[in-house]
């Protein structure tokens, strides 16, 4: 709501922008058809197959969905694509990018739109029960929704932690977990920690996660690292389905892949700390993951024992 707003106060006709999982798009889709916008989103081709309900939903609120077939056809190829559409249509479009990644102000607009969900949060557990949470879990890719839940905590005694997809593996295109394996390079107009090569180039990435198979992290992500105010872990494919089916079965909640691998590291983490409180922030919710995680893991049974 926040990017239709900007479009109508600057008398914009347009949004554009790309979107990985579809969560972005379909939030985007929303906003264009209550302020009356155009709406063109670029997603990978891959995307689109893997994210398909999303996709639909899109295209039925009167988006248009624009198939990027180059690369690995991912994300980071949607970026590209998102950002060559806008400059052909600068003058009457804004681009709303889907993660606090890109040139300055990009990441600002996309921290600060994003940080109603941390203050919310924040005031929401203060009221509930009297006191912070010992520990804050979300998932990181390009880092918006994680960005919009930390920020507001940052001068708070809370322990924070970014958690990044490990994929398959920590070989060379087996994973996204840039802040882990990357170093600093530019990408999209802004620095930061790459998965690059030796000529700076971006290396291929995975994440069974649509929304988190981005090759860096947005600037603000690598400051706080690297200023030591926050944890940045990761979590595997299976440890993150394993979460997936978890929450669905013993609490009802079927959460987003992406969402999954915070999830995934606070159970880790409350093993450790026994006692505590952690916020864990469930940025998506799973119906778009349904078809491809039944045909590729079924029920779930395989993760639980007889007596669970």
């Amino acid at each position: 709501m926040g990017e239709g707003l900007l479009a109508k106060y600057m008398g914009k006709k347009k949004l554009i922008a790309e979107t990985g999982a579809g969560q972005h798009g379909v939030a985007l889709a929303t906003a264009a058809a209550f302020f009356g916008l155009e709406c063109d989103i670029y997603m990978g081709e891959v995307d689109i197959k893997k994210q398909a309900p999303n996709v639909t939903r899109m295209r039925m609120l009167g988006a248009r969905v624009v198939p990027v077939s180059h690369g690995l056809k991912t994300l980071k190829e949607a970026v590209d694509a998102a950002f060559e559409g806008y400059l052909k249509e600068y003058e009457d479009a804004i681009y709303c990018i889907g993660s606090a990644v890109g040139p300055h102000p990009f990441p600002m607009m996309v921290r600060d739109f994003q940080m109603v969900v941390g203050i919310e949060a924040r005031e929401q557990f203060l009221e509930m029960t009297g006191h912070f949470p010992d520990a804050l879990c979300a998932c990181v890719g390009g880092g918006s929704n994680s960005a919009g839940l930390f920020i507001p905590f940052l001068a708070d005694p809370v322990e924070i932690y970014g958690v990044e997809p490990l994929g398959r593996g920590t070989e060379v295109g087996e994973h996204a977990a840039t802040i882990t394996y990357g170093k600093k390079g530019i990408l999209h107009g802004f620095e930061s920690y790459l998965l690059q090569d030796n000529k700076g180039e971006p290396l291929p990435v995975y994440s069974i996660a649509s929304g988190l198979d981005y090759p860096s992290v947005g600037p603000e992500h690598a400051f706080l690292h690297d200023a030591g105010r926050i944890h940045y872990a990761t979590a595997t494919d299976e440890e993150a389905v394993r979460a997936f089916f978890m929450l669905s079965r013993y609490e009802g909640i079927i959460p987003a892949l992406e969402s999954s691998h915070g999830l995934a590291y606070a159970i880790k983490l409350s093993q450790k700390m026994k006692t505590g409180s952690i916020l864990v922030n469930l940025s998506g919710r799973g119906d778009k993951d349904i078809d491809y995680i039944e045909e590729k893991y079924g029920f779930g049974d395989q993760f639980f024992g007889e007596d669970e």
